[in-house]
């Protein structure tokens, strides 16, 4: 069911009511002018007046001949607040608030680091079935660059089998031993669970 919206003027009577209560407004003390009040919540001074009636209304405060609005009651300020309020007040809320604010920072990190060691298991274990081939690329700088694989001695050196290469977008597939290796190539391997530390130290050397 949706709620009623409080009006304006009501809910400039709670706020003062409230400010009654917290102590802000002494007892006897008088309260700014209505035309103060109305710059201050940007109302107009109709609006102001309309609080201020209610207030009156539940015995808050007074009006005095040539005194102004008098502050006459905290007790009634908490009656009328009170029939406002939820079980939770506006502080247990931000309390709450900080809470749940803390919760999901706690939840972001843990999120995060799962994803970390999720990617990190998943750049280990897909080189653990000798059958799924790993890909390296060949960075600049590589000693092996304009050499072919049987030159370089690939399978004697790493234990692995180029199975295929990817070159500017295109795939060859089981380039052979004649193919050479060039900067940018990236190189499909295929070998048992420590052939990608062995191949990524071997195209380092």
């Amino acid at each position: 069911m949706q709620r009623t919206q409080i009006p304006t003027y009501e809910r400039i009577a709670i706020d003062l009511a409230n400010r009654i209560y917290d102590g802000h407004f002494k007892i006897g003390e008088k309260i700014h002018g209505r035309s103060t009040l109305a710059s201050e919540y940007k109302v107009s001074p109709e609006t102001i007046r309309r609080a201020i009636k209610i207030l009156e209304d539940v015995e808050i405060v007074h009006s005095a001949q040539g005194s102004g609005i008098v502050i006459s009651s905290k007790e009634n300020a908490f009656k009328y607040i009170n029939r406002f309020s939820t079980i939770e007040s506006v502080k247990d809320l931000e309390k709450q608030i900080n809470a749940l604010i803390t919760e999901r920072s706690k939840l972001d990190e843990q999120l995060s680091d799962t994803l970390r060691k999720l990617m990190d298991y998943s750049g280990k274990l897909r080189h653990t079935n000798p059958l799924a081939p790993i890909e390296i690329e060949i960075l600049p700088g590589c000693n092996h660059i304009g050499k072919t694989i049987s030159e370089v001695k690939f399978w004697q050196n790493t234990g692995g089998t180029v199975v295929g290469m990817k070159r500017k977008g295109e795939i060859v597939i089981s380039p052979g031993p004649y193919a050479l290796i060039w900067e940018g190539d990236v190189l499909l391997i295929i070998g048992d669970e420590k052939i990608y530390d062995r191949v990524v130290h071997f195209l380092q050397e």
